[in-house]
């Protein structure tokens, strides 16, 4: 029996492994449970640290990146001679990050002037323009805006308006019976903050009660996120003289003009009705109880910024009882963490010059071009689909635009002023930078070579508007890629991430989208009939499971992700057997497993997870992924293949399974 190394030691000394036979429990029959047969023997040790919720594959890679970025960041802080401009805003973002002392002796300070504006609110006008400069300064409120690739018209940058104003994870956590307590634990939280900073005790009960009234009326006129999830549905664009009559109590005017933004023609309004309901609420309601809101949301907004008392209790309130976590993380993690959502680009171009090579972004790219190669294949072979629609898909597909490691140019972040002794202030003026950088993109050419996620990133996405699919170096390595091991490896656990984000082009958002990007009904009537009715399958299928007593998986919110899931590791498969046909690869055993058998525990052993009930409800309510057990078992047993991999006993070799899924 041929064995192989199929562990990686990193620079750091670290075991990153792609498939482990140790993780495998024998005693599993696989075809009734795959997730255990591949993962087993790791479920019965693995802990959950205590500074997270769940660990799982993309958290161990995520914490060694963690590792590396600290590093950077540590050497940018502590070189003061000879850095560049993006090594000093690394190092004053760490500093002020992990400078204790300066953030207890600041205590409130650095949300003075914004509690400040909040108090000096004396007319419905003057709350409308608080609401636009707290929006300007990082305080969300009521509703968000963004500037995006217009849906119907990608070329160009559009200004799209969308709900927010919830501080809860999910509208069901204000309107579900079963949240109560959680209500009543939010309530005691928001009064001992208030009482942090000062409040009498009796008026911050009567600003918590006033604030979670505020937030339950939001929550009733927030969309579902399964109707969050349509672009047709939240594609509703309006004149600045129609916004403006529509919703008079937000006066959207002078909205605009705070975010130098007055040129627009036009917005792109997600939920129409919802901001009916907010102009109503800040027309209509108690205008105390309004400003009791925003005092909030400029107390809970920036808590996790300030000093130790108020960083504890707003981590007990969304870390520990929404969560489950049991410890606040290290401060340095939570530095790097900041510096990633602010200036990730700044670390992100040290990053890749260190730990991303040229061979292995090579490889990637031409894994890419096989499984491009697979999809097209399979499109042209579909039976429900007629010729028409095929072709057009065949030229969505083949006009992707696949982006592999790192941009072509990294966001430079002009202008920015850091400051070592000022945490709050970097992250408030760097939210301000990037806004105003949005808003002055309105109208002009799509950037079509922007990320929307950093280099360092564990993740990968698809972006409809740009018909394009991005996988950032963070994750392109070991256990989900690693060019010293077999391709089986490698096509079960990266090659089935490719497809997957393939696959999004074409799932149930993806596809209202056309080759372009722009959002356009390319499909003939049959055909969308068609698809519909197998999506509907999944549907079905997926809500059928039962994950925490009495909450199923909300088979609607997470179809793309679904289809996705199952049309990934599909074309993954058929890229595997493409390249053992071609004689780069032969069919030995490794370990004792035929390379079918590889291929779906290395895809099993990607979804590994062990997470906090807590997290896990929230996940069911918000996430439109399915647990990962499920996204481990429901493709694998789904592909044909696995029969081949793991065949059924004599008894049952008559069965025919019923497949669902559409690519």
């Amino acid at each position: 029996m041929l064995k192989q190394n199929l562990i990686t030691m990193t620079d750091e000394g670290k075991k990153i492994i792609g498939l482990n036979p140790d993780y495998i429990d024998r005693s599993a029959d696989p075809r009734k449970d795959m997730y255990r047969f591949a993962n087993g023997r790791w479920m019965d040790t693995a802990e959950i640290p205590k500074d997270m919720t769940s660990i799982n594959a993309f958290v161990e890679l995520d914490e060694l990146n963690k590792d590396r970025l600290r590093r950077i960041a540590e050497e940018c802080a502590a070189e003061k001679d000879g850095r560049n401009r993006h090594e000093k805003l690394v190092g004053d973002f760490y500093l002020s990050a992990t400078n204790t002392d300066k953030l207890e002796e600041l205590r409130f300070k650095p949300i003075e002037d914004d509690w400040k504006l909040v108090e000096g609110i004396d007319s419905r006008e003057n709350l409308a323009h608080a609401i636009s400069e707290l929006h300007m300064r990082g305080v969300g409120g009521f509703f968000y805006v963004l500037a995006s690739p217009d849906n119907k018209n990608s070329s160009v940058y559009a200004l799209y308006l969308q709900q927010s104003g919830l501080s809860l994870p999910d509208r069901e956590y204000y309107l579900n019976g079963k949240m109560a307590e959680i209500r009543d634990y939010y309530l005691q939280h928001m009064e001992r903050m208030f009482g942090m900073y000062g409040i009498a005790a009796d008026k911050a009960e009567g600003m918590a009660k006033a604030v979670l009234e505020i937030e339950t009326v939001i929550a009733k006129a927030s969309w579902p996120n399964e109707q969050l999830m349509d672009d047709i549905k939240n594609y509703n664009p309006m004149d600045i003289e129609a916004l403006c009559k529509r919703y008079g109590s937000l006066y959207f005017a002078d909205y605009l003009k705070r975010f130098e933004a007055q040129q627009v023609p036009y917005v792109i309004v997600g939920q129409p009705d919802f901001f009916d309901e907010i102009s109503r609420i800040v027309a209509e309601e108690d205008i105390g109880k309004l400003k009791a809101y925003l005092s909030w949301k400029v107390i809970n907004g920036y808590a996790s910024l300030l000093h130790k008392e108020a960083d504890d209790e707003h981590f007990d309130m969304f870390g520990r009882k929404l969560s489950g976590q049991k410890e606040q993380k290290q401060r340095w993690k939570r530095a790097v963490g900041a510096i990633n959502s602010c200036i990730g680009d700044s670390i992100g171009r040290i990053y890749v010059e260190r730990y991303f090579d040229a061979e292995s972004k090579a490889l990637i790219e031409q894994m890419v071009a096989d499984l491009i190669n697979v999809f097209r294949k399979r499109i042209l072979a579909l039976e429900w689909m007629g010729e028409e629609t095929k072709r057009k898909a065949v030229e969505k597909l083949d006009r992707m635009v696949v982006m592999v490691g790192y941009p072509k140019k990294f966001r430079e972040y002009d202008g920015l002023v850091t400051d070592p002794d000022d945490y709050a202030g970097n992250v408030k003026r760097a939210y301000r930078a990037e806004l105003l950088r949005d808003m002055h993109r309105l109208g002009k050419p799509v950037d079509k070579d922007e990320w929307f996620m950093n280099p360092q990133d564990v993740n990968a996405y698809n972006s409809p508007p740009d018909n394009r699919i991005v996988f950032p170096a963070g994750i392109l390595q070991a256990p989900f890629f690693d060019k010293g091991v077999d391709h089986a490896v490698n096509y079960g656990s990266i090659g089935s991430t490719i497809g997957h984000e393939m696959t999004h082009g074409f799932d149930s958002t993806g596809r209202t989208h056309d080759a372009d990007g722009n959002l356009r009904d390319w499909w003939t009537a049959e055909d969308e009939k068609k698809f519909n009715e197998l999506a509907e399958e999944v549907v079905k299928e997926f809500s059928s499971i039962e994950i925490l007593p009495g909450m199923k998986i909300n088979g609607r919110l997470t179809l793309g992700e679904n289809l996705a899931d199952m049309g990934g590791l599909n074309i993954a498969y058929d890229a595997l057997m493409e390249r053992l046909a071609s004689g780069v690869s032969d069919r030995h055993k490794i370990d004792g497993f035929t390379v079918e058998q590889r291929f779906f525990i290395a895809y099993a052993q990607s979804w590994k997870n062990k997470i906090s009930d807590e997290s896990a409800m929230r996940r069911l309510l918000t996430d439109p992924h399915s647990p990962e057990r499920i996204r481990a078992m429901v493709p694998s047993v789904n592909n044909p293949a696995f029969d081949i991999a793991f065949p059924p006993d004599a008894s049952a070799a008559k069965e025919k399974r019923k497949l669902i899924g559409v690519w």
